[in-house]
C-alpha cells in the first residue's frame, strides 16, 4: 500500500475504507475552502522553472485555497472518470482512467507534502489545527479513487484476461481490485451500509482514544527538587527538563510522559523508587486504575471487536488476517511461526541476561530482585561497565558534516549514487538544505531526485518526539505521466552548532538513526518505476517497508565506515579500534531480552486481533510466554498503545521485525564478499537494481528472491543478534 515514512513507523496512505474516514454512503459533496486566496495555476505552490516549493511566498492561506482547489478537482474528476466508465465499452483503464487520475493526484500529493514538511518543520507557518484539516481534505480526497464502484467493475472486467499487460498494469490492476475488496465495494447494498457503520465507529473511538492519550500525557507532571535524583543525567536531558534550563544543575525539574521523556528518565534515574513511579505513571496512563473520563480500557475492546466485525463482511476469519492481504508474510501461520522460532531463540537467553544483570546489580549495592522499572538503568550502566559505552563522550566524535560525508561516500562505493548539495534553493529555514541524487548509471548531470534536509532543534517551532529519531516525509513520488521527479524531506532535532564554532554533535543513535532514514530516502529516489501508484515506497507490503532502513543500520557498525564518520570535535582524531570493537560487541547487549520484549508486542497485537477475550487474558497469556519477571497485576499498558489504535499498525506491529529479518539477511550476502570492495559493489548494483528501483511494482517475495536466489531465511537475523 503507498507509505508515507515517518520517522521509525510508516504512516500508510489510508487508502482502505476500514483505515479511513469516508465520504458520506449516498451522494456527493466536496470540501470547500475555509479561508484562501485564488490561485489559478496547476501547481500554485510551486516555481514553475523549477518544480520545486516557493518556501518564501508560502502561507497557511495559500496552503488551504490549494488544497480546497485541488481536491474539488480531484473529486470532480473521479466522478467524470466515473460517468466516462459507465458510458464507454472499449475504454482503455490505463489510458483512460489510471493517467488521469494520476494527472490530478501528483499536483495534490505534492500540495499536502509541502504543508506536511511545514508542519514538522516549522510550525509557526503551519500549526497542528491547521495541518488536520489540510490533511484531511487531502485524505478523504484521494482515497476516493479506491471508493468507486464504477472504476472496481472496470477494474474486475480487465482482470480477467491480463496476459497482454506489463508487470506494472497488473500491479497497479491488483492494487485497485485489493484496496476495492478492503473498501467493501464487494459487498451488497445491506452489507455494506453495515459496513460503513462500523468503519464510522472504528474512525470516532480510535479520536476519542488519540485525544484521550494527549490529555493524560499532557496533564501529568512530576516536580524533582533532589539533585542527587538527577545525578548522571546528560546535560541536553536536563536543559529539556528543567523548570529554568539557565540552572538545570540544581533544579527543579519535570518529569512529563512524553515517550522520550520517559525512556531517557528510566534509564538514567539512580532512585529506584522514582523510577518506580514515573514507570508505574506511564503503564497506568488512560487506564481502569485512574480517572473514569480519560479511560481508554472499554476502547481497546470495542475497536478489536469492530475490526474483527469488518473482517468477518470481507470474507476473513478475523482482522489479522485480514491484515495479511497487504504483507509480504502471507498468512497468520507464517508469521506466529516466524515469532515462535524467534522467541525459542532468545527466551534462553533472557535468562541468562537478566541473572547476569542482577548479580551486576547487587555488586554494587542494589538489594533484592531485579524489577521491569530497574532494568534500563542498570542495563545502561553495565554496558558502559563492558564496553565503556557512554552517548555523551562518543557524540564528540560524530560532528554532523564528518557523518553526512561518510555516509554520503558510503552511499557511492555501494550503489554508485552521489550526492550534491545545490545552494540557493528556497527553504522554509535558513539552516535547511537541499541535495540532489544521481544515479551514476543513468547520468551524472541529470538528478533523479532530490531531498531536503532540515537537522536541528529549533524549539517550539518543529514537533519534537525524540532527539535522536527524525522523519522522512514524501512530499511527490516520480511519475512519468506527470515529468516529476521524487522530491522529499528528511527532518531531525540534531543538537544546532554552538556559538563557538563546535559543529553538531550525534550521539550514536543519533548516528545510527541517520543512516537507517537515508535508507527509506534512497528507496523513494532512486525508484525507476513509472508510475506514482506504485513508485519508490508506494505499494510495498507493509512488512517489507523497511528492509532498506536496516541494512543501512547494519552499515554503520563496520569499522571502515565508523573510522569514515568519526572525527573528534577537538582533536579530530577517528575512533580507535578498542572503541570500534566496543562498539560493535555492545550491540547485541540484552539482546534476549530485548528481542522478547518486541515479540510480546508483536504477539499480544496479533492475538488482539484475533482471539476474542479481553485484552486482559490475552496479556497475561503473552507475558508469562516472553518475560522471566511477573506480570504486574496494574500493568494496563495497552491503553495507551497509540501504534496500534491510533497510527494503523493493528494487526501489523510485527512488520519492522520482519523487516529486520530481511535486511540482515541481504546484509549477510555483503558480508559473503569478505570485504572485497568490487564484489560489494556488485551486490550493491544488485540491491539497488531490486529494492532500491523496484518499488512497490513487484511484490515483495519477487524483489527479494530476485536479489538473493531464494527465499528469506530467519538463520541471518538470529546469527546476527547472537542469539543462536
Amino acid at each position: 500500500m503507498t507509505a508515507l515514512i515517518c520517522g521509525r513507523r510508516i504512516f500508510s496512505m489510508r487508502n482502505s475504507l476500514f483505515k479511513a474516514p469516508r465520504r458520506k454512503e449516498s451522494g456527493y459533496y466536496v470540501l470547500l475552502p475555509e479561508i484562501g486566496e485564488d490561485l489559478p495555476e496547476k501547481n500554485p505552490l510551486l516555481k514553475e522553472e523549477t518544480m520545486l516549493p516557493e518556501f518564501n511566498r508560502l502561507s497557511i492561506e495559500r496552503c488551504i485555497a490549494a488544497i480546497g482547489k485541488q481536491t474539488i478537482e480531484f473529486e470532480q474528476g473521479i466522478k467524470a472518470l466515473e460517468k466516462d466508465i459507465e458510458e464507454s465499452k472499449n475504454l482503455d483503464i490505463f489510458k483512460d482512467v489510471f493517467e488521469p487520475i494520476e494527472k490530478l493526484e501528483i499536483p495534490l500529493q505534492t500540495t499536502w507534502g509541502i504543508s506536511k514538511v511545514l508542519y514538522f518543520g516549522n510550525q509557526s507557518l503551519m500549526p497542528t489545527k491547521s495541518y488536520l484539516s489540510i490533511h484531511k481534505r487531502a485524505w478523504t480526497a484521494i482515497s476516493q479513487k479506491y471508493d468507486s464502484q464504477p472504476l472496481n467493475e472496470a477494474c474486475k472486467k480487465v482482470n480477467e484476461d491480463t496476459q497482454k499487460l506489463t508487470d506494472e498494469q497488473k500491479r497497479i490492476l491488483q492494487k485497485y481490485l485489493l484496496e476495492g475488496r478492503l473498501n467493501g465495494l464487494n459487498l451488497d447494498e445491506t452489507e455494506r451500509h453495515h459496513f460503513r457503520v462500523l468503519i464510522r465507529q472504528i474512525s470516532m473511538k480510535s479520536e476519542e482514544f488519540r485525544q484521550k492519550l494527549e490529555v493524560v500525557t499532557n496533564l501529568f507532571k512530576h516536580k524533582i527538587t533532589d539533585p542527587q535524583k538527577m545525578k548522571g543525567f546528560p546535560e541536553e536531558f536536563l536543559k529539556t527538563v528543567a523548570v529554568d534550563p539557565a540552572q538545570y544543575e540544581v533544579g527543579p525539574w519535570i518529569i512529563t510522559l512524553k515517550p522520550h521523556i520517559v525512556q531517557t528518565f528510566m534509564e538514567y534515574c539512580p532512585d529506584g523508587l522514582e523510577r518506580f513511579n514515573i514507570w508505574l505513571s506511564n503503564v497506568l496512563k488512560c487506564s481502569n486504575h485512574g480517572e473514569q473520563e480519560v479511560e481508554t480500557a472499554s476502547l481497546v475492546n470495542g475497536i478489536t471487536s469492530d475490526r474483527c466485525e469488518i473482517a468477518r463482511y470481507l470474507g476473513f476469519k478475523h482482522f489479522a488476517e485480514m491484515s495479511m492481504s497487504t504483507k509480504m508474510a502471507g498468512s497468520l501461520d507464517n508469521v506466529y511461526k516466524f515469532l515462535d522460532t524467534l522467541r525459542n531463540a532468545a527466551f534462553p537467553h533472557q535468562i541468562r541476561e537478566i541473572d547476569e544483570l542482577t548479580d551486576f546489580a547487587r555488586e554494587r549495592g542494589f538489594e533484592g530482585l531485579l524489577k521491569q522499572w530497574d532494568v534500563p538503568y542498570w542495563a545502561r550502566k553495565q554496558k558502559r561497565t563492558l564496553y565503556n559505552y557512554d552517548e555523551e563522550i562518543l557524540k564528540e566524535y560524530f560532528p554532523l558534516p564528518k557523518v553526512l560525508e561518510g555516509l554520503f561516500k558510503l552511499i557511492k562505493n555501494l550503489f554508485n549514487v552521489e550526492i550534491i548539495e545545490r545552494e540557493k534553493v528556497d527553504v522554509w529555514h535558513k539552516d535547511v538544505r537541499f541535495f540532489d541524487v544521481y544515479d551514476l548509471e543513468v547520468s551524472d548531470s541529470e538528478p533523479v531526485g532530490s531531498f531536503y534536509f532540515d537537522p536541528y532543534a529549533r524549539g517550539d517551532q518543529k514537533l519534537l518526539a525524540n532527539r535522536h529519531f527524525g522523519w522522512v516525509l514524501i512530499m511527490r513520488n516520480k511519475s512519468v505521466i506527470n515529468g516529476t521527479k521524487p522530491l522529499t524531506s528528511l527532518i531531525y532535532n540534531f543538537q544546532p552548532p554552538l556559538k563557538d564554532g563546535t559543529p553538531s554533535l550525534l550521539t550514536f543513535r543519533g548516528v545510527q538513526s541517520l543512516f537507517e532514514n537515508f535508507g527509506h530516502v534512497l528507496q523513494q529516489v532512486l525508484t525507476r518505476v513509472n508510475s506514482a501508484e506504485i513508485a519508490g515506497l508506494s505499494n510495498i507490503e507493509w512488512d517489507a517497508a523497511s528492509t532498506s532502513k536496516h541494512l543501512m543500520a547494519h552499515w554503520v557498525y563496520e569499522p571502515e565506515v565508523l573510522k569514515s564518520i568519526s572525527s573528534h570535535c577537538e582533536t579530530g582524531e577517528t575512533l580507535d579500534d578498542e572503541t570500534i570493537e566496543n562498539l560493535r560487541r555492545s550491540r547485541t547487549h540484552m539482546s534476549g531480552f530485548n528481542l522478547c520484549k518486541e515479540l510480546y508486542l508483536c504477539k499480544f497485537d496479533l492475538d488482539l486481533h484475533s482471539i476474542r477475550k479481553p485484552w486482559e487474558a490475552i496479556m497475561k497469556k503473552n507475558w508469562k510466554e516472553h518475560f522471566v519477571f511477573p506480570e504486574d497485576k496494574k500493568d494496563s499498558h495497552v491503553c495507551s498503545w497509540d501504534a496500534i489504535f491510533v497510527d494503523n499498525l493493528g494487526a501489523a506491529y510485527y512488520s519492522d521485525l520482519w523487516s529486520k529479518m530481511l535486511a540482515a539477511d541481504v546484509y549477510s550476502a555483503f558480508q559473503e564478499s569478505h570485504g572485497d570492495a568490487d564484489h560489494q559493489r556488485k551486490i550493491g548494483g544488485r540491491f539497488k537494481d531490486t529494492f532500491l528501483s523496484l518499488g512497490g511494482s513487484v511484490p515483495a517475495n519477487e524483489v527479494f528472491r530476485r536479489f538473493r536466489g531464494r527465499d528469506p531465511s530467519l538463520k541471518a537475523l538470529i546469527k546476527h543478534l547472537k542469539i543462536n
